[in-house]
């Protein structure tokens, strides 16, 4: 199985206590945010196997993020902000789904993830906005492994 997560490319600040009304889910990505996106959708519309599923925080950023691709996507509450890593894994049937999934998202949510199926100490993998990992779960002799194919920053595209 191939999990590919992406955290959204950079969007507008934002405090709880925002006096404009807008919500967390609410925030947009910046100009910059948005050139990060579109760099790293090039990048990985020429990877991503065509069968490859796609499932998106509900919150605008990562739809934004997601946009940039040009692919279908679905929409997935499980997803939003602070969501713990073991629903992520549920949600992918990580590592028995026979399809690739990406996954695009929150920290601390996917560097939670990264720490748990490559065995780090840390609580949490630091993950660049804007930035994937691409991990592959496979079997050999002597087991299970999870092995990183690739980890790209939009700013090195």
């Amino acid at each position: 199985m191939d999990l590919i997560v992406w955290r959204h490319a950079e969007a507008e600040e934002w405090l709880p206590d925002d006096a404009c009304g807008v919500s967390d889910l609410e925030r947009s990505l910046t100009p910059r945010g948005e050139k990060q996106a579109a760099r790293m959708a090039g990048w990985l519309d020429r990877q991503l196997p065509e069968r490859t599923r796609i499932l998106v925080s509900p919150a605008r950023r990562c739809e934004q993020t997601a946009l940039a691709l040009g692919r279908k996507y679905k929409i997935r509450a499980e997803l939003g902000p602070d969501a713990p890593p073991s629903q992520l894994l549920e949600l992918v049937q990580w590592p028995g789904n026979k399809l690739p999934i990406l996954v695009i998202g929150h920290q601390p949510t996917l560097g939670q993830v990264i720490s748990q199926l490559l065995g780090l100490r840390e609580e949490e993998c630091a993950v660049k906005k804007g930035a994937l990992w691409w991990l592959r779960h496979r079997e050999r002799e002597s087991g299970a492994q999870t092995v990183v194919v690739t980890v790209q920053s939009p700013e090195l595209l």
